[in-house]
């Protein structure tokens, strides 16, 4: 029997890829983003993961052709960039609809129907930026932190049931999502050109990273894992990025990362 696969943002970049791995691997995949089509054996259905009865809708259609869910990967989600004194909170509110709360409806509507079967996994994708902070990405690097704190509160929660739940932290990835990425240069005139140099050293280092299929494999390692990792971090420099955050001072990681990026 193939296990059943609903994964959010798989319409391009790491949730494209991730939805063609799982189904090579044996996954029946369901792919929910706000626009998209079946192609290459994956199911798609239209959801807006911010809108938690659109979530509850998808997932019902999923029970009711499979049976079950084994596996969630929560990826959906955008980036944006800009200092914070001048950010709409408009724009921050938005992103961490998306990439937080996102995650949490559809982590709420899987759960009762994992808990039943007595199994599951649910894999949500987070970022190195969760650790390291990087300065004029600070809502993106927040809406990460927050997802590796649900991880790891909702390990202990749902371990009695048999639910297991991880959190791939990839680095840098060569997708889309760069040029997707809303850019504010508000304040310019009061913080120079560092808000430009900021995002020219994120978007220089984006398209130069790894190809989306790393962090695929990554996401199947975590989902094929009996007792998987709370966090798993994708790429050796960045395994020892965030190890080097861990052992050195805060301040002293973060005045590093100062010099890196302005």
């Amino acid at each position: 029997m193939n296990r059943v696969c609903v994964l959010t943002g798989g319409s391009s970049g790491i949730g494209k890829a991730t939805a063609v791995l799982l189904r090579q691997n044996g996954f029946s995949v369901y792919e929910l983003s706000r626009g998209g089509a079946d192609a290459d054996g994956i199911r798609h259905i239209t959801a807006d993961v911010t809108e938690p009865d659109q979530v509850r809708a998808a997932v019902a259609q999923v029970l009711e052709a499979e049976g079950r869910i084994d596996l969630l990967v929560n990826n959906a989600g955008f980036g944006i960039s800009g200092a914070v004194e001048f950010t709409d909170p408009k724009e921050a509110y938005a992103q961490l609809n998306v990439n937080f709360f996102g995650s949490l409806h559809c982590i709420q509507a899987v759960l009762p129907a994992m808990r039943a079967q007595g199994s599951g996994h649910i894999v949500n994708i987070s970022s190195v930026a969760a650790p390291i902070a990087i300065p004029f990405q600070s809502f993106y690097s927040a809406t990460k932190a927050a997802t590796n704190s649900l991880t790891l509160a909702l390990r202990n929660e749902v371990k009695p049931f048999g639910v297991r739940v991880c959190a791939v932290l990839p680095g840098d990835v060569k997708t889309g999502f760069t040029a997707a990425r809303r850019k504010s240069c508000a304040g310019a005139e009061i913080y120079g050109t560092a808000i430009d140099h900021a995002v020219a050293v994120m978007e220089h280092d984006e398209q130069n990273g790894m190809p989306p299929v790393m962090v695929a494999k990554a996401v199947l390692r975590a989902a094929n894992a009996k007792r998987p990792p709370a966090f798993l971090t994708v790429g050796f420099q960045y395994q020892v990025f965030v190890l080097l955050s861990k052992l050195l001072p805060a301040s002293w990681t973060n005045a590093l990362v100062g010099m890196i990026y302005q």
